[in-house]
């Protein structure tokens, strides 16, 4: 099975085009002002437009609420909902019902933590997948640290590796994870919120050489 990827963070038009070109099959857009990466539903209104189809759009949330979620999904209709925050699985499955949008949620995997039993969790609510990404005391996401991949589990849900993610580890983090899909944001980025088309390109030729591996 081919690994998937999504370039998250986006902020310009031009790196639609680059992601979009270099074969990708999301794009994130961070709704999460603290975030340097962050973009206004007006922004991501804008950037949605040069998104094509058979290319996924996903919003990334971060302890928002319901109301916030459905209003800015008024302007800028993601297709997914990506939680990267303190949601509960059942909080998760009602402001996506209460959307009407799939859904999955970001794990911070934190030392001595049981990471099948919390997976499971947001599974019975409904999740579309689980990511799991490095944890950072401060940080929700983009902190450009990863965990140990040989702890990544196998299980009957689609895993999503995230953390520390660049075109000089992708492959091996695909061989030793063997990751439903992969998420990068800081590892492509010239700057941060201002990706580089050339690792944006190695990244993605690095998803496919780890992929043809697995």
């Amino acid at each position: 099975m081919r690994t998937r990827a999504k370039i998250c963070g986006i902020t310009r038009i031009q790196d639609i085009q680059s992601v979009v070109d270099a074969g990708a099959d999301a794009i994130g857009f961070v709704f999460f002002p603290p975030s340097p990466r962050s973009v206004t539903p007006e922004q991501a209104k804008e950037l949605i437009r040069h998104v094509p189809a058979y290319v996924q759009t996903v919003g990334l949330f971060v302890n928002a609420s319901a109301d916030d979620i459905i209003q800015i999904l008024k302007q800028a209709p993601v297709d997914i909902l990506q939680f990267h925050g303190d949601e509960t699985p059942q909080q998760c499955q009602q402001i996506a019902a209460q959307a009407g949008r799939r859904w999955y949620r970001a794990i911070q995997v934190k030392p001595e933590m049981d990471v099948t039993a919390v997976i499971r969790q947001f599974q019975q609510a409904g999740a579309s997948a689980v990511l799991l990404d490095a944890w950072h005391p401060e940080l929700k996401g983009g902190t450009g640290y990863s965990f140990d991949w040989s702890a990544f589990p196998k299980l009957d849900i689609p895993l999503i590796l995230a953390g520390g993610l660049k075109p000089e580890n992708i492959e091996d983090a695909i061989k030793t994870t063997n990751a439903y899909a992969v998420d990068v944001s800081g590892g492509v980025e010239s700057a941060k919120g201002i990706k580089d088309q050339q690792l944006i390109e190695q990244f993605m030729q690095g998803v496919q050489r780890g992929s043809a591996k697995c």
